[in-house]
């Protein structure tokens, strides 16, 4: 089968982009994935290879390191989520398979998560309606884990301040897009 089309976690042609009021939210297929556990015994090596990749900084709990092109975040004790364009980094998985060798598990996750940036003046309180993080404290670079529509997913506050981006399970995507949608319409 040479004839098959890729598709959104949405199911579309292209990524989907509602307005409503003064927030926008913005289907983002374009985010590669990959997951990094350092290996019991290379804990250090582990992160001395993604400092390497980072600039020399290694994201701790409840932070993001935001670089360019790759940028990564805590997800639990040694270990970490790194992003970085598709168009470019494609295989980002075999890139730090190859760059971080026997000192950890790397695991391709761009087909595991949906992702969705959440823009506008009316972010934060179409958050407070989706889940218990308290949105107003979080800073540019923050990171944490919450339950959306009892989805386990990951907020990251984004800069500038008025941007988060929710990665949410990609089977359930649909089921996440609902709700933030309905958020954003009960704060029109």
């Amino acid at each position: 089968m040479h004839d098959l089309t890729a598709i959104t976690a949405l199911g579309g042609q292209s990524p989907r982009v509602d307005t409503i009021g003064e927030v926008m939210l913005r289907e983002n297929d374009g985010l590669a994935l990959a997951s990094v556990h350092a290996r019991l015994g290379h804990e250090t090596a582990c992160r001395e290879h993604l400092a390497n990749l980072l600039d020399g900084r290694v994201p701790e709990i409840g932070k993001v390191v935001l670089r360019d092109p790759e940028a990564a975040f805590w997800t639990g004790p040694d270990q970490w989520m790194v992003g970085a364009p598709y168009a470019t980094h494609e295989d980002l998985a075999a890139q730090l398979k190859a760059r971080f060798g026997a000192s950890a598990s790397i695991t391709e996750q761009s087909d595991a998560w949906a992702c969705f940036d959440l823009q506008g003046a009316k972010m934060e309180p179409v958050m407070e309606l989706l889940c218990s993080i308290n949105i107003r404290a979080m800073q540019t670079g923050d990171a944490q884990r919450t339950s959306i529509h009892h989805l386990g997913c990951f907020v990251i506050r984004r800069d500038p301040n008025d941007w988060v981006r929710i990665l949410g399970p990609r089977a359930s995507a649909g089921s996440l897009h609902h709700a933030i949608v309905t958020a954003m319409q009960s704060v029109v």
